[in-house]
């Protein structure tokens, strides 16, 4: 496509965790120019953050692919997670939406249980979910807000696939969502950074673990993406030049990233993969 979204970007005039439907421009998901192939036909998915950004392609697009899709959302995200049942449902699969936070260990056992009794199994486990929050500098992140980044972004992905591998036939593959600061690092993102890089180190190792029960365990690491994760907590002078410092001069679209994950889902299109950090980056070759 030649008509994609570049900076300046207007006011977003948001807060955390923030509503794709009030983003301006609108982030593209729907992948229009993308031709599914039955890739994960009768196949069931389980996505964290799915209501939005990375997440609500994905799930638009495994139900493109004939998947029935159940996405995890924190409570307040509804209004979205509907939005993304629909487009799952305009594709003629099972939507499962499952409110509530994946930092609770508790929580994510019960998304995997009612995702099987519900849709009959897991076959795919996505985790997306994320939390993150610039700061200046080391003396602004606090105890909190480290703890609660890696109680998001590191416990819930172990937590979902603790709970959900049992589940999982042969065959089944998990797929991590990292980033290029878990690569190159962020100074105004110390936590988070460490956090995606720790997911890196998970999948691999995972991987590992997984690998006797043909299970495979991959990552996708995202440049900059026009996802509300990124305006809901930066001022609008901070996200008015979004993405513009990549080669290609842009942000990222959901719907530029979801082809990785789907790729990764499929077992004909990645069968002899497993253990690997794809980075998704506009151009830059430098991260790694």
């Amino acid at each position: 496509m030649t008509d994609q979204i570049h900076p300046p970007f207007p006011d977003q005039n948001m807060r955390p965790p923030g509503r794709e439907s009030n983003m301006n421009p609108q982030p593209r998901f729907t992948g229009a120019a993308y031709r599914p192939a039955d890739k994960l036909k009768n196949r069931t998915a389980l996505i964290t953050g799915g209501d939005s950004g990375i997440g609500r392609s994905v799930a638009t697009l495994f139900a493109r692919e004939g998947a029935d899709v159940a996405i995890v959302y924190l409570p307040e995200e509804q209004a979205d997670a509907e939005t993304t049942a629909r487009h799952i449902q305009d594709a003629g699969r099972q939507a499962l939406l499952i409110p509530g936070d994946v930092a609770d260990p508790a929580f994510c056992e019960q998304a995997v249980a009612r995702t099987v009794d519900t849709l009959g199994g897991v076959d795919v486990l996505v985790n997306n979910a994320a939390y993150q929050r610039h700061r200046d500098s080391l003396d602004g992140v606090s105890i909190e807000q480290w703890d609660t980044t890696f109680r998001t972004n590191v416990f819930g992905y172990f937590y979902m696939a603790k709970f959900a591998v049992p589940h999982m036939p042969p065959g089944s593959a998990i797929i991590n969502t990292g980033s290029v600061t878990g690569l190159e690092g962020k100074s105004r993102l110390l936590d988070y950074s460490a956090t995606k890089g720790a997911i890196h180190a998970l999948t691999k190792s995972l991987a590992q673990s997984l690998v006797d029960q043909q299970i495979r365990v991959n990552c996708v690491a995202p440049g900059p993406v026009w996802t509300p994760l990124n305006p809901a907590e930066r001022d609008d002078e901070d996200i008015r030049d979004f993405g513009e410092a990549t080669p290609m001069g842009r942000p990222g679209q959901p719907e530029e990233m979801a082809p990785a994950y789907v790729f990764f889902a499929s077992h004909a299109d990645s069968s002899y993969i497993t253990g690997h950090v794809l980075p998704v980056l506009g151009g830059e070759t430098t991260a790694g």
